[in-house]
């Protein structure tokens, strides 16, 4: 049988310190960077997905225009969209003579997700789909689920200082509105004031 010859590229070691060495490790890290960066860019829209159908599942399909405080209102019930999970959780470590507490982690992650957006809601805003716009609604309403057409959604920051905002302006509407009949009752109070001086004057 005749010897296979192996090539010299086969025999040759690479030196541990030489350039090709430093140039095959970068490459290496390179790609598990680039790998790593893809994994996490699919986990991301996978979790935006998921988030848009919730909302998606709250439209009002008779509903054609929405407003801050609508959107402000289905922000509520999207922070509490966990209240079944963390029930169930409950329940089970609350079994009697079960030792230790199950499903711990993701209690955790729970809690910490809901307080993070809580923050947000409170803070600078949380970011939805935009249903105020009426041409961004119908683009989400017509939303299929693909992922690959997430960036056609629009999105927006809805915060509740909006709500807090607006009760402070019709609480101070409604004060300069008792103010200013207050106001008119006092005026009233001094013209009659001067009526009657000046009836005592031509009395005298």
């Amino acid at each position: 049988m005749p010897k296979t010859q192996r090539s010299k590229a086969a025999d040759k070691v690479v030196h541990p310190f030489s350039r090709k060495a430093a140039y095959l490790n970068r490459e290496e890290v390179r790609l598990k960077r680039k790998e790593r960066m893809k994994s996490e860019k699919a986990t991301r829209l996978s979790n935006m997905g998921e988030k848009l159908l919730w909302f998606q599942t709250q439209l009002d399909p008779n509903k054609t225009n929405y407003t801050k405080k609508d959107a402000c209102e289905i922000v509520e019930r999207y922070l509490h969209r966990f209240d079944s999970e963390l029930e169930q959780i409950e329940l089970v470590n609350g079994i009697k003579g079960r030792q230790g507490r199950l499903h711990g982690a993701r209690e955790a992650a729970i809690q910490q997700t809901v307080e993070r957006e809580r923050a947000q809601f409170e803070g600078v805003g949380l970011e939805i789909p935009d249903i105020i716009n009426t041409k961004h609604l119908k683009t989400f309403r017509d939303w299929t689920g693909d992922l690959k057409k997430l960036p056609n959604i629009k999105m927006r920051k809805v915060s509740s200082k909006v709500l807090d905002t607006k009760a402070e302006t019709e609480e101070q509407e409604e004060a300069e509105q008792d103010g200013g009949g207050h106001e008119e009752n006092e005026d009233d109070s001094l013209d009659e004031d001067l009526d009657g001086n000046v009836e005592m004057s031509e009395v005298h």
